[in-house]
This record gives C-alpha cells, sequence and structure tokens, in this order.
C-alpha cells in the first residue's frame, strides 16, 4: 500500500511539467501544420494565376512562415510560465524601434513599395525596352528590362557607350520620371528620310 502512494506522489509530481511539454508540443504541431497549409496555398495561387509574379508570392511566404513561428513562440513562451504583459510590452516596444528604423529607411521602403506598383500596375515587363528620360529633349537610360527583385530592376544597357553591360535602376525611378517603352523587346530602327 505505501508502494502505490509512492507512484502516485511521482505522477502527481510530474504532471505539471508533462502538461506543459505536450502543451508546447501541440501548439509547435499546430503552427507547423498551419504553416505548411497557408504556404502551398500561396504556391497554388501562384500556379493559379501565373500573372502573380514569383517575386511576389516568396516574400508573401516568408512573411507567412515569420507571423507562424511569431506566434508560436509567444504561445510558447505564455504557457512556460512568462507573463503576457512582459510578452506584449516587449513587442510593442519591439514594434516601435522597428517602426522608427523603417522610417529611417525611407528610401528603402519607397523601392519595396514602387516594385509592388510595377507588378500591380504593370508598367513595364521582363523582355521589354524601356528608357528612362531625364527630360523630353535629352535621351536617358534605356536597356531591356532582365529582372525585377525589390529594390532594382536591371536592365541590359542598349545604348552606343557600353552595349552589354547590365544597369541597376531604383524602382522608384520609373515613377519619378517619363518611362518610354517598347513592348516587343525590340527598340524601333530609325527611319530614313530620303530626299
Amino acid at each position: 500500500m505505501n508502494l502505490e502512494l509512492i507512484d502516485w506522489a511521482w505522477l502527481v509530481s510530474w504532471s505539471q511539467p508533462l502538461m506543459r511539454a505536450g502543451q508546447v508540443l501541440l501548439i509547435l504541431i499546430l503552427a507547423w501544420i498551419a504553416q505548411r497549409i497557408l504556404t502551398r496555398g500561396i504556391t497554388r495561387l501562384g500556379q493559379r494565376y501565373p500573372q502573380l509574379p514569383p517575386e511576389l508570392l516568396m516574400p508573401l511566404r516568408g512573411l507567412t512562415r515569420w507571423l507562424i513561428l511569431g506566434s508560436a513562440i509567444m504561445l510558447v513562451l505564455e504557457r512556460l510560465g512568462v507573463s503576457a504583459q512582459v510578452l506584449w510590452g516587449a513587442l510593442t516596444g519591439f514594434v516601435a524601434v522597428a517602426a522608427i528604423a523603417f522610417f529611417a529607411i525611407w528610401s528603402v521602403l519607397s523601392n519595396m513599395f514602387c516594385t509592388l506598383l510595377i507588378f500591380a500596375l504593370g508598367p513595364f515587363r521582363i523582355g521589354d525596352c524601356v528608357e528612362v528620360l531625364e527630360s523630353a529633349d535629352k535621351p536617358g537610360v534605356r536597356g531591356r528590362v532582365l529582372a525585377i527583385n525589390l529594390f532594382y530592376t536591371t536592365l541590359e544597357d542598349l545604348t552606343g557607350d557600353a552595349p552589354g553591360t547590365w544597369l541597376q535602376i531604383p524602382n522608384s525611378l520609373f515613377f519619378q520620371k517619363a518611362v518610354r517603352r517598347w513592348r516587343n523587346g525590340e527598340l524601333p530602327t530609325a527611319r530614313k528620310i530620303e530626299p
């Protein structure tokens, strides 16, 4: 009879840590399942709508993954006894510092926003020839669009100065200057005027 009391005492002493470990494991498994479902959904969305650029879907998958991971970490810390007030205080402090840092790097953010506008509005696409004009009477930077990423659009230089070199133009510049576009990827040939 005394042996049975010892077994029950051991079980009672370990029940709380085992319960917390089970809850933490459940949180992590559910976070992993949610992350897999949402990233697969984003991938299928990209396959169903091919006009959505992969350069937009990849950061969206990453953002989803980090949001789920952050939420899971907060829930695990809460289950391990960290106060919710402390967690939210730390989170809001971090968000405030991050907002100030993002405000300090506004030019980078404007390039990222302009990238979203380029993908959404489609002023040009990969393979098009574009020219960013300095003014109406001065020629600007001209080239074939090779790639569009979050900060730059890469052009293959088509001017006579250095043909074949690559130019990286900040995406915000396409919304600050006039842009000339040739859709088929070929520059028009100059017409000869005969006397």
